[in-house]
């Protein structure tokens, strides 16, 4: 058929403009040419539904379908290293390489060490199958769904010569300018910043949104080739290889046969890592035969073959001006160091987070003094010390305030928190904006048709004061000089559009302080209405499964608070729901009753929500981990083989979707 031809033409050529770019930095086609193919093969693949491929170009964007993650064991260790500091610890190891292999001539593979999050990608007939991360060494969390939108892993490599079975490791970076950008914007939302790219990296990773994962615009770089048939003996000859099958491998790799060798490559990178588009934090050296490798082999926490050699944290000294203090979204309340302008690891830094108080009175920071500033690997830099030596007798110690620098409220610290907070949360400006920001948020009332930008701009204007405002915006209020009408309209429409959203989101949505998504349904199930639940005492909410007092008190806190409860009126006066629906309320069958039920894996019949939402509806309960309390396990595909495992030991039956709706059905 023509246009199944057409496909397979469009996938071989997306996927090898997509390595031309994303790993040899040569495209050879505008963005404008390529955003036409793949839109046609977008238009195809719609068209044919039958030839679909998880491994298409078109899956790199990611996919609204979210499954969580199922843990699977490595094929082979993935091992931590062990570290040095310095030359002569490079030299202990290299030397106890010498002896363990009785005076062999030996090469050592000298290679950049990336700070990302390190992953294990195996390929079947040149086809990426499975991605997973390092999680203990022993196994991890398929990602697979996550890796196939970063766009340096090929998804189907070209050409011949690779094995038919092989597994690659590396590591997923998130790049400085993306990684600026998005701090950029969390700070601008008020958000708590990321520290550093590698955490960056990970949380996205971790994300159960493919789709955000592809708007992050992750980076890779591949290390080490695993299999039963790699091409060479050579550990450097075998990533030469596979950079020529199409995968990203660090131009940065020699091999070099003495320890001066080794100290050049080192010199050379501790300064020109800085010019590197990614974070590194040191230098990994390994032997370079395979075959020496397995001679030489693994202590019990990491193989003697190689060694990481880390780089020293960068510090400065500067000034310190003043600490002036910031309220977050929740009502936190972060000091920040304001500094006499340095450059420090490449980039002019005048501002260091403080953390909280103690940490402030464990420096014993005075204005005015002298402090030592490190980035390391952090982008955020940190005051490490103080040169108390230089202390003028005259320079006055660093209080932390006790009221809010927005709003003037007493500060409160709660029990077991080391933050201390504004509890004015229905009249502090930082924590207004918050909260309606929290309320739009997609997994809270889902208005997507507003950002944080136009929530801060609505603010500014008194259009929106709190989260009954925005149902009463008019298309007029918002149509600028009467150019944005279709704008204005979406906004408008987007808002009315949400009443419809179930009650548990709405009570998420509420931003109630420590009630998260888990607890709102919870307790929403419990009280089935908001009238209930404002009513309730601290008693009777503790009662709910996984509240405990300090939730209990704050969502009776939240509950007296005049404001809260007028904000609530309008909502309902607006048609929000304040209850759960019939539907909801009406248990469709005991079948399930007294069960504690598992769910793992993938399925093709249901998501895994809709799923919890039947087994809840039936009287059953959905909890997450296999004990000897577990009634059975509804087992999709891909199912993590610890979890497999662990069934079978406790002898815990396991049943398909076919099976379970069946049951449902009788």
């Amino acid at each position: 058929m023509e246009d199944i031809k057409r496909i397979e033409e469009l996938r071989n050529q997306l996927h090898h403009h997509n390595y031309l770019y994303y790993v040899q930095n040569s495209p050879t086609l505008s963005d404008q040419e390529f955003d036409h193919l793949m839109r046609e093969l977008q238009d195809l693949e719609a068209k044919h539904p039958e030839v679909y491929d998880p491994n298409s170009p078109t899956q790199r964007v990611g996919s609204d379908l979210s499954t969580g993650f199922t843990q699977v064991r490595h094929r082979y260790p993935m091992l931590s290293l062990a570290n040095t500091y310095n030359e002569q610890e490079v030299a202990s190891w290299y030397e106890n390489v010498r002896k363990d292999l009785d005076g062999q001539p030996f090469e050592v593979c000298c290679e950049l060490k990336y700070d990302g999050l390190s992953i294990s990608l195996t390929y079947e007939q040149g086809r990426l199958v499975r991605a997973v991360t390092r999680g203990d060494g022993e196994q991890g969390d398929d990602v697979t769904a996550n890796v196939r939108t970063i766009r340096a892993i090929p998804l189907v490599l070209p050409g011949t010569g690779y094995p038919d079975e092989f597994e690659i490791r590396g590591e997923i970076l998130m790049p400085w300018k993306v990684f600026e950008q998005l701090n950029a914007e969390r700070e601008k939302a008020e958000e708590p910043l990321f520290a550093n790219p590698r955490n960056a990296a990970s949380g996205t990773l971790k994300s159960l949104d493919p789709k955000l994962v592809a708007k992050r615009k992750l980076d890779a770089y591949l290390y080490y080739l695993l299999g039963e048939n790699v091409p060479s003996d050579g550990h450097y000859e075998n990533l030469k290889t596979a950079e020529a099958w199409g995968f990203k491998v660090s131009e940065g790799i020699r091999k070099a046969n003495s320890l001066e060798q080794i100290y050049d490559f080192i010199n050379h990178w501790d300064t020109a890592r800085h010019d590197l588009p990614v974070a590194t934090d040191g230098i990994v050296l390994k032997v370079n035969s395979l075959r020496q490798q397995q001679q030489l082999g693994f202590t019990a926490k990491s193989p003697r073959w190689a060694i990481a050699y880390k780089f020293k944290a960068e510090r400065v000294c500067t000034r310190l001006n003043e600490v002036t203090f910031q309220v977050g979204r929740t009502g936190a309340v972060t000091p920040v160091a304001n500094m006499e302008p340095v450059l420090l690891a490449g980039t002019t830094v005048k501002r260091a987070t403080l953390n909280n108080e103690d940490f402030i009175r464990s420096l014993d920071l005075h204005i005015g003094d002298n402090v030592f500033v490190e980035k390391g690997g952090e982008i955020i830099p940190k005051i490490v010390g103080v040169d108390v030596s230089h202390r003028s007798p005259d320079l006055q110690p660093v209080h932390f305030i006790s009221n809010c620098p927005e709003c003037g409220s007493l500060l409160v610290r709660y029990a077991g928190e080391a933050a201390y907070y504004c509890p004015n949360d229905t009249g502090c400006p930082p924590q207004i904006k918050g909260r309606i920001e929290h309320f739009i948020a997609r997994k809270a009332m889902n208005i997507d048709s507003i950002g944080p930008e136009t929530i801060d701009d609505y603010f500014r204007k008194g259009i929106v004061r709190n989260v009954a405002d925005l149902y009463e915006i008019r298309t007029e209020q918002i149509n600028g000089d009467g150019t944005r009408q279709k704008s204005a309209q979406k906004i408008v429409k987007g808002i009315q559009d949400s009443v419809s959203t179930p009650f548990e989101r709405v009570l998420f949505a509420l931003g109630i302080r420590f009630v998260g998504e888990t607890t709102a349904k919870l307790l929403a199930k419990h009280f089935k209405s908001i009238d209930a639940l404002m009513t309730a005492t601290p008693e009777q909410l503790v009662e709910v499964e996984g509240v405990g007092t300090v939730i209990a008190e704050s969502v009776v806190r939240f509950f007296h608070d005049e404001v809260n409860l007028n904000i609530i009126e309008r909502l309902r006066q607006h048609g929000l729901q304040m209850a759960l629906s019939a539907d909801q309320q009406q248990i469709a069958s005991d079948k399930l009753a007294g069960k504690n039920i598992v769910i793992s894996g993938v399925f093709e019949r249901h998501s895994r929500d809709e799923y919890k939402a039947m087994i809840e509806s039936n009287g059953g309960k959905n909890v997450s981990s296999i004990s000897n309390k577990t009634s059975f396990i509804l087992a999709g595909a891909n199912m993590g083989p610890s979890k497999m495992q662990k069934a079978q030991q406790l002898g815990i039956e396991m049943i398909d979707e076919d099976t379970f709706l069946n049951m449902l059905e009788q």
